[in-house]
């Protein structure tokens, strides 16, 4: 550590004298040393050093009482007198005044040149320098070893013991280490991962701001960085074994494998619970980190949503907490999920019912009860996007040439139970004209939405055109 004032009196070899009292500031830490024969060295001080001078400029009583009030008011911690050249001994006025203001005041001998001191001092500092990288490389090697062998929490809770402070980590808004933050003071220090995930690093105040903290700041960054790259490509592959399920090519014995291959046992009951993301933040989704208390849990991606495979009956608890989340992590997003069942087709069935779940276009979507729209899109083989658009894309062109709203009315017609006077009102349309819509629809379609069969078809047609 640096040289104190007391360590440096001490010194035999320099044969320093006080001739005031130093016990106020004697444990304080030398800065350096300014040697100066200006009458005014203010601006050259920053304060904690000690000025030495012969007081070349001090021929009067009022000149050296300036020149300690300026020393004292630059935040010098003491003055050193050298004496034997303008001055045979230091001058009452220096002591004087010295003693006035609280300013230490000690004797450099003749035979003690002012550049034995500064050496001493500055070897003090490069010790202490060393010493300090040495500490901060240490720690440097403690924190990667602790973060390759134990994990990310292992390294936090390393820094914590390291500086002495709680250490807390959030990102997308959730703590994921340490304790809550409370009321405490904390000094925020930001984490770069590459992603818009808020991610911070929470210091409880006071501790020791130094080199260790930046290099802990860079090695989160990497590592929650490479979790996420990590994490989408367990996704993408899980994805796989869903759509390759949920197309129906997956079954028997290859369906128990994969899905145990990914983490999922088929003999136990399980819930769907499906992420669908507002526009433009789908991507999030791809490396998005599980809340702490569901990390557990499976998941993947599958068309542009997450799936989140829930080894339970019941997946409200995992849909209000992951709902809670995206609040918090600012991103849009509908919840749905399904039913829990057990065995390949189990989950299958649970995954359409979360997705028909999402179509009832709230926050959170509880599944309905089994219905056969559900039936049908849990048959891939099932030609529904053909059925869509064969049906459907005449009306969206008619509507898009016209500035019409052919499909809008349809839609309404369909969902009021195919109640002519009930669209009207809900449309603020004539009657007629709401017949003479639905005229239209059955010529361009091919279908009758007046009639129950065609119904049906329009209704699935609708269905499958918005689940794509």
């Amino acid at each position: 550590m640096a040289i104190t004032l007391l360590k440096l009196l001490e010194s035999q070899t320099l044969g320093l004298k006080a001739h005031t009292n130093v016990a106020g500031v004697g444990h304080k830490p030398i800065e350096w040393a300014a040697v100066t024969e200006l009458r005014d060295p203010s601006p050259f001080l920053s304060g904690g050093e000690i000025v030495l001078t012969t007081g070349l400029r001090q021929n009067t009583i009022a000149n050296q009482e300036a020149f300690v009030a300026t020393v004292h008011g630059a935040g010098a911690l003491a003055l050193g007198y050298g004496t034997g050249l303008s001055h045979r001994s230091v001058p009452a006025a220096v002591v004087r005044k010295a003693t006035e203001l609280g300013l230490p005041v000690f004797e450099v001998p003749y035979e003690t040149p002012f550049m034995a001191i500064t050496k001493l001092i500055a070897d003090a500092l490069n010790d202490d320098h060393l010493k300090r990288l040495e500490q901060l490389l240490q720690g440097h090697q403690k924190l990667a070893s602790t973060l390759l062998t134990g994990g990310l929490r292992a390294m936090l809770s390393e820094l914590s013991r390291m500086l002495g402070t709680a250490v807390a980590l959030t990102q997308y808004a959730a703590r994921i280490h340490g304790p809550e933050l409370g009321d405490d003071t904390w000094h925020e220090v930001p984490i770069a991962t590459g992603l818009r995930d808020k991610c911070t690093l929470y210091l409880s105040e006071p501790y020791e701001h130094d080199g260790l903290v930046h290099y802990a700041q860079g090695l989160i960054g990497l590592e929650l960085a490479n979790q996420a790259r990590l994490r989408e490509s367990n996704r993408l592959v899980a994805g796989q074994v869903f759509s390759d399920l949920m197309a129906g090519t997956l079954k028997g014995s290859e369906a128990n494998a994969r899905l145990q291959g990914i983490g999922v046992v088929p003999s136990q009951p399980h819930s769907v619970v499906l992420v669908a993301a507002s526009p433009g933040q789908e991507n999030a989704l791809r490396t998005l980190p599980i809340p702490p208390q569901f990390e557990h849990i499976v998941s993947a991606i599958v068309e542009d949503r997450l799936a989140l495979v829930v080894a339970r009956n019941d997946g409200t608890e995992v849909a209000d907490g992951i709902d809670r989340y995206l609040q918090g992590a600012g991103i849009g997003a509908r919840v749905g999920f399904g039913g829990g069942y057990t065995q390949p087709n189990g989950l299958r069935w649970s995954f359409f019912e979360a997705i028909e779940a999402l179509r009832h276009g709230e926050r959170i979507n509880t599944p309905s009860k089994l219905s056969l729209t559900s039936l049908l899109l849990a048959a891939r083989d099932v030609p529904l996007q053909a059925l869509a658009q064969e049906a459907l894309e005449p009306l969206q062109v008619f509507d898009k040439k016209h500035s019409a709203e052919l499909l809008g009315t349809l839609r309404s017609y369909l969902e009021l139970d195919g109640s002519v006077g009930a669209v009207a009102e809900a449309l603020g349309l004539h009657r007629n004209t709401v017949r003479y819509r639905l005229q239209q629809i059955s010529e361009l379609s091919g279908y009758d939405p007046t009639t129950t069969a065609d119904r049906v078809q329009l209704w699935l047609a609708l269905t499958a055109m918005d689940l794509n």
